[in-house]
């Protein structure tokens, strides 16, 4: 699967659509993500034609939190987490298959982003009063926990929800609370204890990293081979330090620059752990940015900006990236004359070198992209003329080329809730949507 962006969302982080979208308001970035599973999309080109019809919608959502959330696809069953349980369907169908539900009156705070074979790992607690205080192993074929272990809390708000549990390499990683109060210049935990791994399978404990003097981490991601994890030091830097999966061992570390606060900004997303991937900055509208690739020990390898020759990134918006295959995949737009084009770009990671760009869209917006099975998926819209209806574009993963393009006749997004993710199994697509009077699925076939 394409790994996108994290689940969760710190207090006061926000998106907004691209001001060609007819809004100038902020939304909240509710994070749970949003999947169009799409697929049939077999193998040879296609000509344009065909729509799509809804097969089945789960029912409109009543309330909505900005923490908790989650999509994952195993198997037929598709799953979603809220901040109040994690629920599964048949993909096919929309029949329920099981429910979670933490224990009390806890809630789930934060959820990895990606799934290990099953399983997916999940803090709960009381995210008001003694915070995340536990962290579990969740199997995704049966809805019930393998294991669950204690976890130190921060309690406050400046302890961010992003990427606080991760899964790789057969083990599960979690960071204890690193959060500093307005005053307090000291972590709330050694720095020897601020980064733990467990087994996946069992929970049994497997290594206490150490962090640099003076540094909590913020943001961890999990590899096969390495962990990484963003650092807060001194309140002001940020760095980035790779452990060994196997033993914790600190390999490399790595400076990311300085932050403009003392708490959490939200100005890093951690996309990968292998490749190390780091966006900085850009995760608002019109906020310059850049994505930053580290190879072995830490050197760094590319940068790949929020503009250049291939116009202005959507980095703002976490549907239209994606990392997989040693490639970035990033939705750009340009503006020729006074005219804008929707486009693709293909980066490597090894290099930061432009691989590809295919123009998918003219005076309309991108929606989401996916890239699963050598090839990317995208959601457009078609623009005023054409009533916001939508198109969808299958594009070659290596080389951009075109192989099928599909006018659904359907607004996805703007009728029912905006998207935030594309993703390919069968011959569904899957819209999934997070806020309060939304269908947080709406799955479609084509006809």
């Amino acid at each position: 699967m394409a790994t996108r962006m994290a689940d969760n969302t710190g207090p006061g982080r926000e998106r907004r659509p691209s001001g060609r979208q007819g809004s100038g308001l902020f939304r909240p970035f509710l994070t749970a993500v949003t999947a169009l599973l799409v697929a049939g999309f077999a193998t040879g080109c296609s000509a344009l034609g065909g729509s799509l019809g809804v097969v089945w919608e789960a029912p409109v959502d009543n309330s909505a939190r900005n923490y908790g959330n989650g999509v994952w696809l195993v198997g037929d069953t598709l799953v979603r987490s809220r901040f109040d349980a994690v629920t599964a369907f048949d993909a096919r169908t929309g029949k329920g298959r099981w429910e979670y539900a933490p224990p009390g009156q806890e809630h789930i705070c934060a959820v990895s982003r990606q799934t290990a074979g099953s399983v997916v790992v999940i803090a709960r607690g009381s995210v008001t009063d003694a915070g995340c205080s536990t962290v579990a192993a969740l199997d995704l074929t049966t809805g019930r926990e393998r294991w669950h272990t204690p976890r130190a809390p921060g309690g406050d708000l400046t302890e961010t929800l992003t990427d606080m549990v991760a899964v790789g390499g057969g083990i599960a990683v979690l960071r204890d609370a690193g959060g500093m109060g307005a005053h307090d210049t000291r972590p709330a935990v050694s720095r020897s204890k601020a980064l733990r791994a467990f087994d996946l399978r069992t929970g049994t404990p497997r290594w206490t990293a150490a962090v640099p003097e003076g540094c909590v981490p913020e943001q961890v991601a999990a590899g096969e081979r390495q962990v990484v994890a963003v650092l807060a030091c001194a309140r002001t830097e940020l760095r980035l330090s790779a452990f060994d999966s196997a033993d914790g061992r600190q390999r490399w570390t790595a400076p990311l620059g300085g932050r403009t606060t003392p708490v959490p900004d939200g100005r890093v997303t951690l996309w990968s752990a292998e490749p190390a991937v780091v966006q900085a900055g850009g995760t608002t509208e019109g906020q310059p940015g850049a994505f930053l690739t580290f190879g072995a020990g830490g050197k760094a390898t590319g940068r790949i900006g929020t503009t250049g020759g291939y116009g202005t990134v959507q980095a703002h918006t976490p549907a239209l990236v994606a990392v997989t295959g040693g490639r970035l995949y990033l939705g750009a737009e340009s503006r020729e004359r006074e005219a804008y084009r929707d486009r693709v770009v293909a980066f490597d990671l090894t290099s930061g070198s432009q691989v590809w760009l295919e123009d998918v869209a003219v005076a309309g917006g991108l929606r989401a992209l996916n890239v699963t099975g050598g090839r990317v998926t995208v959601l457009a819209d078609r623009g005023t003329r054409h009533d916001g209806l939508d198109e969808l574009r299958v594009l070659d993963a290596a080389t951009g080329d075109e192989k099928e393009s599909i006018e659904t006749g359907l607004d996805v997004d703007w009728a029912q809730g905006e998207l935030a993710d594309l993703l390919v199994y069968e011959e569904l697509v899957v819209a999934v949507r997070q806020g309060s009077g939304v269908h947080p699925f709406s799955v479609y076939a084509r006809e």
